[in-house]
């Protein structure tokens, strides 16, 4: 079972489904979960260059075939 702190109150919270604290209200940030949460740059940028390529390689490859 997983238990989350609140960033604001530092109660916890037991409810893996709970987005907000039960005690203060405020979000438990979990939304920075996901793949690009995870991501440790600090220039975005890096993202957008890399997610560009992989689209045109992906277009040149699809006129090839």
């Amino acid at each position: 079972m997983a238990d989350y702190i609140c960033p604001n109150c530092k109660m916890v919270t037991y409810d893996e489904e709970a987005l907000l604290c039960h005690f203060c209200g405020e979000s438990l940030q979990k939304s920075g979960q996901g793949f690009l949460g995870r991501i440790k740059y600090d220039n975005k940028k890096i993202i957008w260059y890399f997610t560009i390529f992989l689209i045109l390689l992906s277009l040149i490859l699809l006129a090839i075939k």
